[in-house]
């Protein structure tokens, strides 16, 4: 299968139409085996649905071959992520921990740990226990690219609690997300946490 490094020099995330091209060219190569191409099309369905192209997206998922463990998760992930965009997180929902069962099964534990992440969304009503699943999955992985979504996750988790009006054990949130983001993140998520952070405290002196 794909390593994730192939994956990430294909996807720009801020440009999908682009990432999208790119995929289509690869698939159509001949440098990738079956099971390769179906990977990648799990990741042309996701560069789709983040241009809104959601019937198109869906009809490719319904074309990709999951026998194949890994590729079966991405399309899992890939349909979930569709249905919660689309307005329908309660469908998305039982697919996302599918897949993180599944991931974690097969040790795949960047897909497992992003399949938690996206279930702490999609299912509101239990975003908390998910989110902090999520946290403590990331956080044990061996996986150092597992161990990079800790500051999103944290900062997640820390916009979930302020929501609730929880500002002090948001604040540890963004805090663990400041010092996971020194260590595996970037200096926007750093800045993000402490935007975070002076937000809870201006939300604490008025009340």
């Amino acid at each position: 299968m794909l390593d994730q490094e192939t994956l990430d020099r294909l996807w720009n995330y801020a440009d999908p139409g682009l990432s999208g091209q790119r995929f289509q060219d690869a698939m159509a190569g001949t440098e990738y085996d079956a099971d390769e191409k179906a990977e990648l099309a799990t990741q042309l369905g996701r560069a789709l649905g983040l241009q809104g192209r959601f019937e198109e997206a869906d009809a490719l998922l319904d074309t990709i071959d999951g026998e194949e463990p890994t590729v079966a998760v991405r399309v899992l992930l890939e349909r979930g992520r569709l249905l919660h965009a689309g307005g329908h997180s309660a469908m998305a929902a039982p697919l996302f921990e599918q897949a993180a069962e599944l991931g974690d099964h097969l040790g795949e534990e960047l897909l497992a740990v992003d399949a938690l992440a996206m279930l702490a969304a999609a299912d509101s009503a239990h975003a908390e226990p998910w989110a902090r699943s999520a946290i403590e999955y990331a956080a044990t992985a061996h996986d150092p690219r597992a161990r990079r979504w800790l500051p999103a996750l944290h900062s997640a988790l820390g916009d979930t609690l302020r929501e609730a009006g929880r500002y002090p054990e948001a604040i540890v949130e963004f805090q663990l997300a400041e010092q996971w983001a020194e260590r595996a993140g970037t200096p926007d998520q750093q800045q993000g946490a402490r935007d975070a952070i002076r937000s809870c405290e201006r939300a604490l002196a008025v009340d």
